[in-house]
Parts: structure tokens; sequence; C-alpha cells
């Protein structure tokens, strides 16, 4: 018997093209399912083949678990009655119990032939797939071979790979036998079918495509710092050069548009703008937005966000249609972009004013023309008057030490007060809120004063209405009352 598994090992191996251990493997699986079947559906079995004499050995095991972990006992043992029969056990361990070995000749033979045979297949699909991977292809090229529910099937190479439908672009008609140009997207290594899953429509598809069509790229003389796409609509690149004799964007472009072009036709005439990046996040974001010309820019760094002003003609265009360029310009920078006419953003600044004025009167008890002299000199909170160095407020023309002083000192005394009142606020918050995922003091400080102090409290709110209370944006308070409701959910 033990003979007849090292001449099947033997012969399967060869004929396979895979190595003994993975047959020997194959084999022990075989082996183990078929001792199972005599013992329990849950129970564990291990089969040791020796690989010099082909004598095998089967044992049934329990993993040593913590006891309330344990839910099948047919291959689970709890840590207290693990040791009473092994003193020294440990948690993950195994205990094993040898079991009468299952007569090779009684295994029904075609049932441990698949088994065996599934675990080649597997480990000649993984070689391959490591063979493909290790060449670091990330785009490739490919037959179609089927259609399947609108996803495409790709024959690359000795594999198989597969572009799902929503990374295949809009309005692209595919069929059987079409070579197709995709990028790596990922590798599912759980999958059943095919597991190098395939797209068009990503960002890095763009990229590699001008990879390919511009030699300077992978020269290193230019740089491709980031993408963004409405997949066969409109695209946006961000290119830098790496010496100042090659200009990036001619370059990318190509004699007479030919690489621009070859792109294009690739990707069914997306139209592709070229922006020359800046490490100025202003500058780029101008750049960005092209063909529209910006008026001015106002850069919100803790809001990650820009006021962009353009003209009244320019509105349109900026836009984009359905929003496509701005919201484009904004994937391809990172950053949020507020577009905004002239007269917006005068309405704007007259009510980001408005609002300070009323501060700096009722806080600072000062009037209209003190307020008005403070703002106009770029003061917009009261840390500012409390804390900017005494020389730049002795700057101010329209005022004299005395008054400088009184300011800094009026201003001091209401943040002081502040402080202290939110620390009574503070005492009556739940800890619970405080430990809240993005929380912070003031913030919870100021819920309080709204009569918002435990966790629920704030799962209760609507997003508007902590919009309100807190004076944060949409996306922070919708992220608080998510954390905040996920106990319910648990």
């Amino acid at each position: 018997m033990s003979r007849e598994i090292l001449l099947l090992v033997d012969a399967l191996a060869r004929e396979k093209n895979v190595s003994r251990e993975v047959v020997f493997g194959a084999l022990e699986t075989a082996l183990a399912s078929a001792t199972k079947k005599r013992t329990h559906d849950d129970a564990d079995v291990r089969v040791s083949i020796n690989r010099e004499t082909g004598e095998y050995e089967a044992f049934r095991r329990w993993h040593v678990l913590p006891d309330e972990q344990v839910e099948n006992d047919e291959a689970e043992i709890g840590i207290i009655d693990a040791r009473e029969q092994i003193p020294d056990i440990q948690v993950d361990d195994y205990i094993e119990e040898a079991l009468e070995p299952v007569d090779f000749g009684r295994i029904g033979a075609q049932a441990a032939k698949q088994v065996i045979l599934q675990r080649i297949r597997d480990a000649e699909r993984e070689q391959i797939l490591n063979d493909f991977l290790e060449r670091k292809d990330h785009l490739v090229t490919g037959t179609i071979k089927r259609i399947e529910r609108g996803n495409a099937i790709v024959e690359v190479g000795r594999l198989e790979a597969l572009l799902p439908r929503e990374h295949i672009i809009a309005r692209e008609n595919l069929r059987v036998g079409d070579r197709v140009k995709a990028v790596l997207l990922r590798v599912d290594r759980q999958a059943r079918g095919p597991q190098i899953i395939l797209s068009r429509t990503a960002p890095e598809f763009i990229i590699k495509l001008f990879e390919l069509e511009v030699p300077e790229i992978e020269d290193g003389l230019i740089e491709i710092k980031g993408a963004a796409r409405d997949p066969g609509i409109r695209a946006k690149i961000a290119v830098k050069s790496n010496d100042a004799r090659v200009d990036p964007q001619g370059t990318c472009i190509g004699m007479r548009g030919s690489r621009v072009q070859a792109v294009t036709n690739e990707l069914g005439g997306e139209r592709v703008d070229i922006i020359l990046w800046s490490p100025d996040p202003a500058q780029f974001v101008i750049g960005a937005l092209a063909p529209a010309e910006v008026a001015s820019i106002v850069v919100d760094e803790d809001a990650h966000s820009m006021d962009v002003v353009v003209n009244e003609d320019n509105l349109a265009i900026a836009i984009g249609r359905s929003g496509q360029n701005v919201r484009l310009a904004s994937e391809l920078t990172g950053w949020k972009i507020n577009l905004m006419t002239v007269e917006q953003s005068a309405a704007k600044s007259d009510a980001e004013n408005a609002a300070i004025r009323l501060l700096f009167m009722a806080k600072l008890d000062v009037d209209e023309e003190v307020a008005d002299i403070l703002i106009e000199e770029g003061f917009s909170t009261l840390e500012e008057v409390a804390y900017v160095p005494l020389a730049e407020m002795l700057e101010i023309e329209a005022f004299d030490e005395d008054t400088v002083n009184e300011l800094r000192t009026r201003a001091r005394n209401v943040l002081l007060t502040e402080a202290i009142v939110d620390e009574e606020q503070l005492e009556q918050v739940d800890d619970a809120l405080l430990a809240l995922e993005g929380m912070d003091k003031q913030l919870a400080a100021q819920l309080a004063r709204a009569n918002v102090r435990t966790r629920d409290d704030l799962a209760d709110l609507a997003v508007d209405e902590l919009v309100e209370i807190a004076g944060i944006d949409a996306a922070r308070a919708t992220s608080l009352i998510t954390t905040a409701r996920a106990h319910w959910f648990e």
C-alpha cells in the first residue's frame, strides 16, 4: 500500500508538472476527508504521510480555545477541559487522538481523484499566477474569450482575467475575439473563477497608457502625479518635468497631438486635459480648472477647501457639463473646490464680516467702527486679538498703545471665562461621548451647552441639527452621528 502511494505521487508530480509536496498535500486532504466521514462531519481530521516510506497516520484533533469561544464541540475544546488532559497546554494548541487509518483501497477512487486533481489544479493556477505577477505587467493585453452577464472574461497568456461590467467604459461595444488593453486592478486569491481583476475605467489605466506612449516618462524625465476620469468622456492628468529642458505638457501631447490622440482612441474618444502639476496647491487648482480663468482664490487649510472666484462669463466653463470640470479638478488635486462669481464672493465675504463684526462688538464691548478696523487688519477671531504679537497690533495706525492693550486684555478675559464655562460643561458630559472618534473637548462643550451630553443624545440628532449647533461641516457631522449610532446595531 505504501509503495502504491509513492508511485502515485511520482506519477502525478511528473504528469502535472508540480512538486511532490503538492501531491502529498492533496493526497493527505483526500485521505483526511474519507477518514472524517467515518467519524463526524464536524470533526477535524489530520492525515500525515511519511514522504520516504509512504506510510500514513490519521489523527482526530481538537483546537484549544478560551472556554467562551468554543462553538463546535467536535473540533474545539475549552482550555479548562484541555488542561485536565494535558496540564501545560496553551490556547491555539491542538489535542490529537490517533485514529485507525482508512484503507486506501476502500476510498471511493473517483472522489479521491477529484480532490487530488483539484488541489493540483489550484497549485498549477497559483504557479501561473505568481509567474504573471513577477513580470509586474500592470498594463495587460488580452483577448476576450467570453461575455458573462456583461462581464468580459479576458484570456491573458495562460490565465483568465475578469473585466467587470462596471470597469468597462460606457458605450464600449466589446465582443468575443476582440483584443483589449486594461490595467491590473487587484488580485482576488479567494475567487473561485478568474483571480485577476482588470479595469478600463480606473485612473491608473490612463496613466499606464501615457507611460506606454511617452518614453520620457519611463526615462524619468516626466512624471505623472495624478489622474481623474469620467470614463469615456473626459479626463485630467497632472504632469511634472524632472528636467528643466523638457516641456511636460507638450511632450505628452506629442507631434500634432499624436500621443494624446493614441490614448484618446484607446479610451473610446475620452478627451484628456493635460495639467501642469504645481507644489503650490492654489496654483495647481487654478491649472486644473482650465480652460476657465480664475479671478482670485482663497485657501482654507483647516477644511482643505478653496473658494475659487471666476467672472460670470467663466462660471459655466469652470463648472463644466453636469459639473464635470470642477469635479475632475477636485479629484485630481484632492481639494474641495467651491466655485463662485465675484458677486457671490463679495456677498459671502460681507456675511462673514458681519458675523465677525457682531462677535467683536458683543465680546469685546466695542463699537462698529473699532470692529471694522480689526476686520480690515485681518483679525477674525478673539484668539488672534488676544495672542497676536503686540508689535503687530501696534502697527495699526487707528489704535494707540492703550487701546491695543485694552483690546488684548478684554479678549483674554473673554477666552478665560469661556474656558471656565467649557470645563464646567464638560463635567456634565458622559465619558462615552468624549471618547467618541472625531470628538474633541471644544466640540463636546458646545454640544453640552445645547443639552447634548450623552452618546445617545448625539445619535438622536439629525445632520442639519448638529451642523447648526456646532458650526461644523456636514461631512464631519454625518461621521460623528454615524459613529454615535454604531452601538445601536452591535
